[in-house]
């Protein structure tokens, strides 16, 4: 998780260069691997060329990670947009709420 923006760090594209990442989730055998990025700052349709960017630098990431950790083989990345931290905002908005609430009804 660490390498990822570090290799995204020595890409051209704006886009993608400084892309917060906030999960990664290999699966089994470590041949795959599920990369979550933090997409709030792009509108939805910029999403999709935001995600092919990042699945066009797949083997520059690839290499820079293997060139880092000396690791015989990389995992495949597929990289999707993370929707927990847009749940999360909804959450504490709701928290928020409910002591307004409180706080009137006192």
């Amino acid at each position: 998780m660490e390498l990822i923006p570090e290799a995204l760090a020595t890409l051209s594209d704006t886009r993608i260069n400084s892309l917060p990442i906030t999960g990664v989730n290999c699966k089994n055998g470590k041949y795959d691997a599920s990369v979550y990025f933090d997409g709030s700052d792009f509108e939805p349709k910029e999403i999709a060329g935001v995600v092919s960017a990042l699945t066009k630098a797949n083997g520059r990431i690839k290499t820079y990670i293997l060139g880092s950790t000396g690791w015989y083989k990389c995992p495949n990345f597929k990289f999707i947009k993370d929707t927990s931290l847009k749940s999360s905002m909804n959450i504490e908005d709701l928290f928020r709420k409910i002591e307004k609430e409180k706080k009137s009804e006192s």
